[in-house]
């Protein structure tokens, strides 16, 4: 499997990806990070950048990430949010946890409003759905499709016993 050659491949599966809790707030729209390769200072930087923004990227489709790699004297990271302003965290000296817990304490939904929001998708009225927990329990009491086989008996022409038999 191709995609799982290279650094820490675990990075780029679906489990790791879906596994991330920075969902940022509506507010956020670019979240960038300014950070240096090098450096003692700038390690935790790279380490969040390393194993965060790949989850921040895939729970947040809407918000532009951007990097910026030795531009910077110290690391830190900028947020313009929709209201016109910017916010700004210095992550010089700390560890990919502190920026992580700081980030998501900041700019991310709490836990509860994820919760929430979770409910209200998945009761999402749609009139396609059907089953358990829904307005209709089956297809059949939806007009224009075939009735329940167990209430009314299927044509024989749409039953496999005698559509698929041996009539030589």
């Amino acid at each position: 499997m191709p995609f799982m050659k290279g650094n820490a491949p675990i990075r780029r599966t679906l489990k790791y990806l879906e596994a991330g809790k920075l969902v940022f707030k509506e507010g956020v729209k670019i979240f960038s990070i300014n950070y240096n390769t090098s450096g003692p200072h700038h390690k935790g930087a790279r380490d969040f950048v390393f194993w965060y923004v790949p989850q921040i990227q895939y729970k947040n489709p809407e918000v532009q990430v951007i990097t910026f790699k030795n531009m910077t004297p110290s690391p830190f990271i900028r947020c313009f949010l929709d209201s016109g302003k910017e916010l700004l965290v210095d992550i010089d000296s700390r560890s990919k946890e502190e920026v992580h817990s700081h980030i998501r304490r900041v700019l991310c939904k709490t836990d509860e409003q994820l919760a929430q929001e979770a409910v209200a998708m998945e009761k999402k009225d749609n009139p396609a759905n059907f089953g358990k927990g829904y307005a209709r329990s089956c297809i059949c009491e939806i007009p224009g499709q075939v009735p329940c086989p167990g209430v009314v008996p299927l044509p024989n022409h749409m039953r496999g016993k005698f559509k698929h038999a041996d009539n030589s």
